[in-house]
């Protein structure tokens, strides 16, 4: 037996009784997305990345060097005391300050206008690519320990200890030319790799951090090679009170790549070559995806089946390699009359910022170390022609490290979208259907 309900249509023409419509049911549409030009789309790709924060905490740390270059000079502070009266000179002594300075840093790093032809005006473009050259290789060492999530900051020690191997087999032996530059340059690697590899294996093996290890044995190299160099024998040139080394012997010292009158050398072909090869390791290898695997997520890595352990005292051995050939660099390339104990000249350390503007990638980390280069090449270029300490550009390398390290400032102060900003989602709109009665 069937039982209809009272509001089926047939019970309600046999009863008589009507029965009201449904009420229509109002869907609400799913609101959509605007179409996006293609060029909108490039826009918020480059506003929302990483290589924009880079350039722009460049320019805010310049515009930041601009200030105090004008505040530091001395036309500037004679045209301020009469300022209410003709503000006009105040602002002109600031422009002829500032643009002066640049104007300097300019032609002590790229190009010096004032020279009478091209083979002399183009010197100060080839002694920034020298000073660039072991700031290009120590960077990818530090940049490549900081993509396996290791802070490698014992550049300084790794730098020495592949100075003072490179060096002693630079002066000691007697090669075939070729040969002799290959094996100090070999014997400089293997110093830094092993020296870096000891934080490494630490790490693997204790869990001691790398950071602290890392520190100390910047100390203990600074020490060990500052008693070889007292050690007759040893690093101490014969005959010679003074701490410092013997000369480098001609069949080891780096070629000229653009003759006498330049200081360009073979190490800046050497840290080309390692940024060819550091962004193959990452990017094209396994070995690469296992270092990149670990330091996004070691835990995950572990599971995965990636010996962790292992990874951590590769990348450091890398690393160390790396950074040893800008000691290298500074042997057989820079100073090869003989070096001491401040062969490093800070770029242990300078090499950390390189490595944070490069955004840990090789080649930004080329780019960075050009441009930390021409701030070195730029920095003597000012203070010899306009007066202006160098400290200020020591300033303006440090502000760069400070916008770089806090993205959301220089977004607040560009208005740039956040990363992960999508396209703007058009209002809904509200339906209503009208039943006629």
């Amino acid at each position: 037996m069937t039982t209809q309900s009272p509001n089926d249509p047939d019970v309600a023409v046999e009863t008589g009784s009507q029965v009201p419509p449904a009420e229509p049911v109002t869907r609400q549409p799913e609101p959509d997305v605007e179409p996006e030009s293609r060029w909108h789309r490039a826009f918020r790709e480059i506003a929302t990345g990483n290589a924009i924060i880079s350039v722009l905490a460049v320019l805010l740390a310049l515009l930041v060097g601009a200030i105090m270059i004008a505040f530091t000079d001395e036309r500037v502070q004679e045209a301020s005391v009469y300022f209410f009266a003709r503000p006009g000179d105040t602002f002109i002594a600031i422009w002829e300050s500032v643009s002066g300075a640049y104007s300097a840093f300019f032609q002590g790093s790229i190009y010096n206008f004032r020279r009478p032809d091209f083979a002399t005006g183009i010197r100060p473009l080839t002694e920034t690519l020298t000073f660039a050259t072991p700031l290009i290789a120590a960077g990818l060492g530090v940049a490549l320990a900081f993509r396996v999530g290791m802070f490698n900051i014992g550049g300084r020690g790794q730098m020495l200890m592949a100075s003072a191997a490179a060096g002693w087999v630079a002066f000691s032996f007697d090669l075939p030319w070729g040969v002799h530059m290959l094996v100090a340059l070999l014997a400089g690697l293997l110093a830094g790799a092993l020296w870096a590899g000891i934080a490494g294996l630490l790490k693997a093996r204790t869990g001691a951090h790398e950071v602290i290890v890392t520190i100390m044995l910047n100390y203990v190299a600074l020490y060990l090679v500052t008693w070889m160099l007292r050690t007759p024998g040893l690093l101490q040139a014969p005959g010679s009170n003074n701490p410092k080394t013997p000369p480098m012997k001609d069949t080891a010292i780096f070629p000229e790549l653009l003759g006498p009158q330049y200081n360009l050398h073979f190490g800046f072909i050497l840290a080309i070559a390692a940024v060819v090869l550091v962004w193959w390791i990452l990017d094209r290898s396994a070995l690469g995806f296992q270092f990149r695997a670990v330091g996004e997520n070691p835990n995950a890595a572990r599971v995965a089946g990636i010996n962790v352990k292992s990874m951590y005292v590769y990348a450091m051995l890398i690393s160390g390699a790396l950074i040893g050939l800008a000691g290298v660099s500074q042997v057989l390339g820079t100073v090869t009359t003989g070096f001491s104990s401040g062969i490093d000249a800070g770029i242990g350390f300078d090499a950390i910022t390189v490595a944070l503007l490069g955004r840990s990638t090789p080649w930004g980390v080329l780019a960075a170390g050009i441009l930390f280069g021409a701030f070195k090449a730029g920095g003597f270029a000012m203070q010899a022609a306009e007066g202006v300490p160098i400290d200020i550009v020591l300033v303006v390398q440090s502000l760069i490290v400070l916008f770089i390290a806090a993205p959301p400032l220089v977004r607040a102060i560009f208005r740039l979208p956040a990363p992960g900003s999508g396209p703007r989602r058009a209002a809904p709109t509200t339906t209503k259907e009208v039943t006629a009665k």
